[in-house]
Formats: C-alpha cells, sequence, structure tokens
C-alpha cells in the first residue's frame, strides 16, 4: 500500500505541477496547485464526515452483531454453509464466527443493504485477524474475503434503482440481469486471482503453528461468552446444508422478481430477528447491544486515518487531470469494443470514489441527450451496481484491524474491477445493443 500511495500523489503532483506551468489565467478561474490544494483539504475533511457518519449505523449493527455472536448464530450459520466455506476458505476453522460473519456481510452485500454489510465486514475482519499470527499483515483469508467485497455480489442495487427511477426511466429494475451477471463474472475472477496471486505473496503461517491448538486461538478479555454448547460440535448431515445452500440461491429468482417489494422490510426484519434470536438463546439483548455498539464507536474511529490517507490521494488523482487524460487517452479505443468514451469515467471512477461515480451517474442518466433507458444510460448504472469503491473497503476493513502490508490484495481486487466492467460491456450489448 506504501508504494500505490505514493506512485497516486507523485503522479497527482507531477500532472498539476506541469499544468500549473503552463496554465494560462483567464476569467478569475483557480490555478491548478491551487485547486489540487482544495482538492485535497476537502477531501481530508470529507473523509472524517464520512467516518463519522458511519458511527450510528456501525453502533447499530455492531450491536446486532454482539447478540448474534453471543447467541451462537455465527456458528450456526457457519455449520450450515460449511461445505462451500471450507473449499473457499481452508485456512479458518469451520466453524469459527468468522465464517458466520462472513457469510452475514456477503448476504447483506447481495440484498444492496451497504450500512449493514459494512459493520459485519468489519466483524468478519477482526474475527479473521484472530487467527492471524502477524498481526499487521492480510492473511490469504483477509485478502480473499476483501477480493470478494469489492467485487460485490449483489442482486438487488436499489439505490441505483431509485436513482433510474428519479431520472424517470420507463423500466428502472432493468438492469438486474446485467447486474447479476456483472457482478456474477467479477466475484468467480476475485476468488480465482486471490487464490493465485497468493502463490507469489507469502503468507503468514497458521495460528497454530504460532503456538495455539488445533487452529483455535486462545481466549482474549474482549471474547464474547457464547451461551449454546450445542453448536460446538459436529456439522450439520450434508442433506441439511444443500437445503441451506439451495436457499440461498433461491435468493437470485426472488430477488429478481420480488426485490423492490421486499427491500423496505429487509433492515427492520433483521433487527426483529436478531433480537428475537438472542432472546430466545436467553442472551442479555440490550447488555449485549450496548457493548458492541461501543465497539462499532471505537471502530469508526479507528478507521479514520486510513480513510484520510486513501481518500486525499484518489482526490489529488482526480483534481490533477490525470483521470481526463487516461479517458481522453483510452475513449478512442474503447468504444469499438462496447464502452462509450462518456461512460469510461464511470469505469475508471467506479474503484476510486464512490461519491464520484454516483455522481457521474446521475449526470449521465439526467442527461437528455443519454438518458437512463439509453444503452449508456444501462451501462453506467450496471457498472454502479455491480462493483464496489475498491480503495474504499481496502481503508475501511484493513483499517479496522491496523493490517499495513495488505500483500496481493489490491492486484486481485483490480483485476476483479476490471473484468466486472468488461462483463458488464458485454451483458448490456448481448441484451440492450449498442
Amino acid at each position: 500500500m506504501n508504494g500505490i500511495v505514493l506512485v497516486m500523489v507523485s503522479l497527482a503532483f507531477v500532472l498539476a505541477g506541469w499544468r500549473q506551468l503552463v496554465w494560462v489565467p483567464a476569467g478569475g478561474a483557480s490555478a491548478p496547485m491551487e485547486l489540487l490544494s482544495k482538492a485535497m483539504i476537502d477531501a481530508a475533511s470529507g473523509a472524517v464526515t464520512l467516518a463519522i457518519g458511519l458511527v450510528g449505523v456501525m453502533t447499530l449493527f455492531m450491536g446486532l452483531m454482539k447478540v448474534a455472536e453471543a447467541g451462537g448464530m455465527l456458528r450456526i450459520i457457519a455449520r450450515l454453509i460449511r461445505p462451500l466455506m471450507i473449499r473457499l476458505f481452508p485456512d479458518v476453522p469451520p466453524e469459527h464466527p468468522a465464517m458466520g460473519a462472513m457469510i452475514l456481510n456477503l448476504s447483506a452485500n447481495a440484498l444492496g443493504l451497504g450500512n449493514a454489510a459494512t459493520p459485519f465486514g468489519i466483524r468478519a475482519m477482526q474475527e479473521l485477524d484472530k487467527l492471524n499470527s502477524q498481526p499487521g499483515t492480510a492473511t490469504n483469508a483477509m485478502v480473499l474475503f476483501l477480493a470478494i467485497n469489492t467485487s460485490s455480489v449483489t442482486l438487488l442495487p436499489t439505490g441505483v434503482i431509485a436513482l433510474r427511477a428519479a431520472a424517470g426511466s420507463h423500466d428502472p429494475a432493468a438492469i438486474l440481469p446485467t447486474t447479476l451477471c456483472a457482478t456474477i463474472g467479477s466475484t468467480t475472477v476475485a476468488i480465482l486471482a486471490a487464490k493465485l496471486y497468493s502463490r507469489w505473496s507469502a503468507a503468514p503461517p497458521p495460528l497454530a503453528a504460532a503456538g495455539t491448538t488445533n487452529g483455535t486461538p486462545a481466549p482474549d478479555s474482549h471474547a464474547v461468552q457464547e451461551a449454546p454448547l450445542e453448536d460446538q460440535g459436529q456439522p450439520y448431515p450434508l442433506w441439511v446444508s444443500s437445503v441451506a445452500l439451495t436457499c440461498l440461491l433461491g435468493l437470485v429468482p426472488a430477488t429478481v422478481l420480488y426485490g423492490q417489494a421486499i427491500s423496505p422490510w429487509i433492515i427492520p426484519g433483521l433487527m426483529v430477528f436478531f433480537l428475537a434470536f438472542g432472546a430466545l438463546r436467553r442472551v442479555p439483548v440490550y447488555a449485549s447491544m450496548v457493548e458492541g455498539g461501543r465497539e462499532g464507536f471505537q471502530v469508526a474511529l479507528r478507521i479514520i486515518p486510513y480513510m484520510v490517507v486513501i481518500l486525499v490521494a484518489v482526490a489529488m488523482l482526480r483534481s490533477s487531470g490525470a483521470l481526463d487524460l487516461l479517458v481522453s487517452l483510452l475513449g478512442r479505443f474503447t468504444a469499438p469494443l462496447g464502452l462509450p468514451a462518456e461512460a469510461l469515467p464511470m469505469a475508471l471512477l467506479r474503484p476510486l470514489s464512490g461519491s464520484g461515480a454516483y455522481a457521474v451517474l446521475a449526470s449521465l442518466i439526467n442527461d437528455p441527450a443519454i438518458g437512463p433507458d439509453s444503452y449508456t444510460g444501462m451501462l453506467v448504472s450496471t457498472l454502479q451496481g455491480s462493483t464496489e469503491t475498491t480503495f474504499y473497503v481496502l481503508a475501511v476493513y484493513f483499517g479496522a484491524v491496523q493490517v499495513r502490508r495488505i500483500r496481493h490484495a489490491m492486484a486481485a481486487a483490480l483485476t476483479a474491477d476490471l473484468v466486472g466492467v468488461i462483463c458488464s460491456v458485454l451483458a448490456c450489448l448481448a441484451l440492450f445493443g449498442k
């Protein structure tokens, strides 16, 4: 990460400096270096505002996660999906709470619940860090989990559908099939890339090699005492896991058909379900929520320095004109392939800046010359709904567990982003033409 940030900042400085040297004042316009300075200050302030904005959501959902953890829900979920998860994450003990937290995170992402997915993902990273023999260095499981997150397994892109409806689209949900195709492609490649690149990046040794027994970390002072001892036994029969996986796969057609109707019920339903589960397992739900919420507040503050550094570097890159230069160079080559120059900024910005990509999407689909139902409107909507802001996810998830050496995480995530763009173009060409 050190080298990536250095390259981004240096490139932005050089380009802005060159533009400053050839700049001719006109009409009271600000100088390039002045714009760069303003972008840096605004991004630093915006990063803190964004992190503080996460405090409430983090407090709520980390509190719910604490109830689920105390009631043994994470272990139950891990046992249900064990056949799949042990193949994806062989370094994680099959019934470790990290398994359940990862499944909750991926499920929330799939349903478009970004606010809920982030706290679940941070909890998963915290649990994975308990298995880390070298704190500060990402493990293979951390990298794979983050790569899957940046590829954004999305069944219901609620935010994009709402924006398309506001722009006057005749069929706001028309992007569901293309989004699904793109996210399946990018997620598949994210898994393959993380597995492949791990061969060329030395991983921390398994925790069992660092002095623990059977891969189980020693208890720590912050661990929650889980109520149900019966959940520590053998995995469920294969048919039970098969039914659970079938139900998960059944979310795909159900979401496509009924997603808009059920989406307003999901977050309230989650809260009722978690609290009812905790009460049935004799968990003190109020005390557990308060304890977990306190932890969420601390995590939100802990990630601020990481977010400031990443978002300032991205803002410098945008303000310097580096992205505009890249668009002008690539646009003539990508347009014949189905990625018009108008949509190219979206493809380039999406991994870098969520707000920037959202602004590009809004401006394009509200442009009368393009509109939400044109090929370009469908493509940029698919790009927004099928991928995640890679640099933001890196900053938040790794920042929450103080990881500085990210190994091959960036390479795997950007590979998945590239494939997500390619799959989006192919899906839109197949369904909507040019």
